[in-house]
């Protein structure tokens, strides 16, 4: 039986793909952080079904910015795939936590791969290393491919060029079976709600069933290129499975505005999106990115990937998702 360990496991990302390795018939270890409330929400169904998946999933306490852990771990554990999920994955946030954006994001990448050397595991593990569309910034050609020039824009995008590169040189300087995917903006029903697409649906489906009357955005001209998380974990697991280890682009090629989003989410429940959306600098980003659509054409040549959700039907399975929680809350209140 095949062994994977991931971190950022209680993530939208690492949720998906703790399902679909399960499925695979993996023993799924993850690395979860210590905190006094259970953040374990988005695995909760994969923990409890201990017919099928429970007993195949273990998790383990540690941290990106714990070396000694990480060694500890798989020198303990010898996985056979190793998936870093794990981040503080908000680009707004990293301007207010640089240096701990860059430790976890950054460093953290740095210490699972130093790991892997120093338990030997070189010629065994093979590295996944969630790097991402903000690594381009401010983009240098459009659409994006593996070639285009990074210029990342805020503090989060800096640490993934940082984990990026350093992926490349283990596997350049070690041999070590190394892969950077880099995911354009994926979204779910499992997205966080401080991310803006969850933020629109939730504010939507609240709106409609008036648990809520305004919702308050910063830029709604940035343009993104915004396909399904659910989708994009197959990549991840697809990579690894390769002969040669490389980096590739996963992406819809498509790219729309946080207004065509509004527009598209208000629009689903009968709601002018106009008349509840208010702009707030607040959310305004110290340098923003404007337009980014990757071109997954190499993954679909190799791998045999394309996505096949698109922007219209994603946000649809988010607003359905959304307004069945919704309709759930005005419930509980009214009672």
């Amino acid at each position: 039986m095949k062994k994977a360990l991931i971190t950022g496991i209680t993530g939208q990302d690492g949720s998906y793909l703790a399902e679909l390795l399960l499925k695979k018939g993996y023993e799924v270890h993850g690395v979860i952080r210590r905190s006094s409330s259970f953040n374990t929400g988005r695995i909760y169904h994969l923990h409890q079904d201990h017919h099928d998946h429970g007993s195949r999933m273990i998790l383990h306490y540690g941290d990106l910015s714990d070396a000694v852990q990480m060694v500890k771990l798989l020198h303990e554990l010898q996985p056979d795939e190793i998936y870093n999920l794990g981040a503080q994955s908000h680009v707004k946030v990293s301007f207010d936590i640089p240096e701990y954006t860059g430790d976890v994001d950054g460093l953290g990448a740095l210490r699972i791969l130093e790991s892997i050397r120093e338990t030997g595991l070189l010629k065994k593990t093979r590295f996944y290393q969630a790097s991402s569309s903000e690594m381009f910034g401010k983009v240098q050609e459009v659409p994006q491919t593996e070639k285009t020039p990074f210029w990342p824009r805020s503090p989060y995008g800096c640490a993934k060029v940082y984990a990026y590169w350093l992926t490349v040189n283990y596997r350049e300087s070690y041999n070590l079976h190394a892969s950077n995917g880099i995911l354009f903006n994926h979204e779910s029903p499992r997205r966080g709600e401080t991310f803006v697409t969850r933020k629109i649906t939730r504010a939507a489906t609240h709106i409609k069933m008036g648990l809520q009357d305004k919702l308050y955005l910063g830029n709604l001209d940035a343009k993104r290129d915004w396909g399904f998380a659910g989708e994009y974990v197959e990549m991840m697991w697809l990579m690894l499975q390769q002969e040669q280890p490389d980096d590739y682009v996963v992406a819809t090629n498509e790219t729309h505005s946080v207004r065509e989003f509004c527009q598209e989410a208000f629009g689903l429940l009968g709601l002018d999106w106009e008349r509840h959306v208010v702009i707030d600098p607040r959310y305004e980003r110290p340098a923003e990115v404007e337009l980014l659509i990757g071109n997954p054409e190499k993954a679909r040549k190799q791998l045999g990937w394309e996505p096949k959700v698109r922007f219209k039907e994603l946000v649809k399975i988010m607003i359905d998702a959304d307004l069945e929680l919704a309709t759930h809350e005005a419930q509980v209140k009214s009672l």
